[in-house]
C-alpha cells in the first residue's frame, strides 16, 4: 500500500485527497494546510497540521501530493523528494524554468517517480481528440481557448491565483501539452499579448492574455485564456485542430457556464472533417467529471510507483509546456518573440 500525504486542500486538494482514499492502493496518511478546512467525512479522521515538514517527519509518506499555489511547487516537491518520498504535483510544475529544472534533476538524483497534474492525459474524449488529429498529418493549426466568466469565490480564487501565475501559465500548459502530443514537432519562437483589464489585481498582472507559438515542422498554435466577471461567455471553449487533410473539433462543450469546472475537460462530440472524405461526429457519452478523472490520475500514479514506470517523456513534456507558456508571459511583458531554448526540448 502507498501511503500518501496531500499538501493543499483546496478544489484540487481535496478531489485528489479523495482520490487516494477511495483507491485500494492508497493510504491518506496526513493532510496539509494553511488552516482547517471543512473536511468530507471520508477525511475527517486522517491527521491534519498546518507544517508539511513536521506531519511529513511524523508520516514519513511513500508519496506526497501538492495541489498548493505554484510558488511554492518546487520547494515542497525537492523536499519531498529528499526525505524519501515520490511526488505527485498539480500543474504548472514550477514558478519558472530553473526551478522546474531543479525539480526533475531532484527526481533523477534519487530515483524518484514525479508526476504532474496534466488530468486531459487521463480524459478518454481528450485522448481520442489527439488521436483524431494525429491521423490527419501535419503541419497543424491549433486554436485552443479557455475563457472563465468569474464572480464571487471563483473570482477570489483566481485573483489569488494572479499573485504568482498568470491565466495564459496555469491553465496554459494544459492546452500546449495537447499541440505538443499532436504534432511532436519542437517548438522554435513564442509571441504573446495581455492586458489588464480589472484594478483588483496587480499593475504588473493582467487577466487576460493570449499567445502564438510556432513549431519546427511549420505547426503553428493559439491560445488564449481570460479570468474575471467582464470576460464574455461567447465561445469561451474553443478547440479546434486543422491541417491539410482536414480539421477535427470539440462541439458541444459549451454547457454549464465558463465557471463550471467540468466545463474545462468536457468533450461530448468530436466533428471530424475532411477534405476527401467529408464530416463525421464522434460522440463521446458517460464522460468522466471532475472526480472521476481525479481518480483516473490516482489510478496512473500508483501505476507509475507499482510498476516503475519511466517517466522521462512525461516530465520533458511539462517542461516544455511550461517553457512555452513562460516564454509568452515574457512576451506579453517585453512585447518581443521570445526564441525557445534546444535544451528543454532535449532535457
Amino acid at each position: 500500500m502507498i501511503r500518501v500525504l496531500v499538501i493543499g486542500l483546496g478544489n484540487m486538494g481535496l478531489s485528489h485527497a479523495l482520490a487516494y482514499q477511495a483507491n485500494p492502493e492508497f493510504e491518506v496518511v496526513g493532510l496539509v494546510n494553511r488552516s482547517r478546512p471543512t473536511l468530507p467525512e471520508a477525511l475527517e479522521n486522517v491527521p491534519f497540521s498546518t507544517d508539511f515538514h513536521s506531519l511529513m517527519a511524523r508520516t514519513e509518506p511513500d508519496l506526497v501530493a501538492i495541489a498548493t499555489y505554484t510558488d511554492s511547487h518546487a520547494e515542497l516537491a525537492i523536499a519531498a523528494m529528499e526525505a524519501g518520498a515520490h511526488v505527485f504535483v498539480e500543474k504548472p510544475l514550477a514558478e519558472n524554468i530553473a526551478d522546474a529544472r531543479r525539480v526533475i534533476e531532484t527526481a533523477r538524483r534519487f530515483g524518484r517517480k514525479l508526476v504532474v497534474g496534466y488530468i486531459l492525459r487521463v480524459h478518454p474524449g481528450w485522448q481520442r481528440f489527439i488521436e483524431e488529429a494525429r491521423a490527419l498529418g501535419g503541419p497543424y493549426v491549433f486554436r485552443l481557448n479557455l475563457n472563465q466568466q468569474s464572480s464571487g469565490g471563483e473570482w477570489e480564487v483566481h485573483k489569488a491565483l494572479m499573485r504568482s501565475t498568470s491565466p495564459i501559465v496555469d491553465c496554459g500548459v494544459h492546452y500546449v501539452d495537447v499541440m505538443c502530443q499532436i504534432t511532436d514537432a519542437r517548438p522554435r519562437e513564442v509571441r504573446g499579448m495581455g492586458l489588464r483589464l480589472t484594478g483588483e489585481i496587480a499593475p504588473d498582472m493582467y487577466n487576460y492574455g493570449h499567445f502564438q507559438v510556432l513549431f519546427d515542422d511549420g505547426s503553428v498554435g493559439w491560445y488564449e485564456a481570460g479570468w474575471g466577471p467582464m470576460i464574455s461567455e461567447t465561445a469561451y471553449f474553443v478547440k479546434d485542430v486543422i491541417s491539410p487533410a482536414g480539421a477535427v473539433s470539440i462541439v458541444a462543450a459549451e454547457k454549464g457556464g465558463s465557471a463550471e469546472i467540468d466545463s474545462h475537460t468536457r468533450v461530448g462530440t468530436l466533428r471530424v472533417h475532411r477534405v476527401e472524405g467529408g464530416d463525421r461526429l464522434i460522440d463521446l457519452p458517460d464522460e468522466p467529471g471532475h472526480q472521476a478523472l481525479c481518480d483516473a490520475e490516482a489510478a496512473l500514479v500508483a501505476d507509475a510507483i507499482t510498476n516503475d514506470r519511466d517517466l522521462g517523456r512525461h516530465m520533458r513534456d511539462a517542461l516544455v509546456s511550461l517553457e512555452i507558456c513562460l516564454a509568452a508571459d515574457e512576451s506579453v511583458r517585453t512585447g518581443r518573440p521570445v526564441t525557445l531554448q534546444e535544451a528543454t526540448w532535449e532535457a
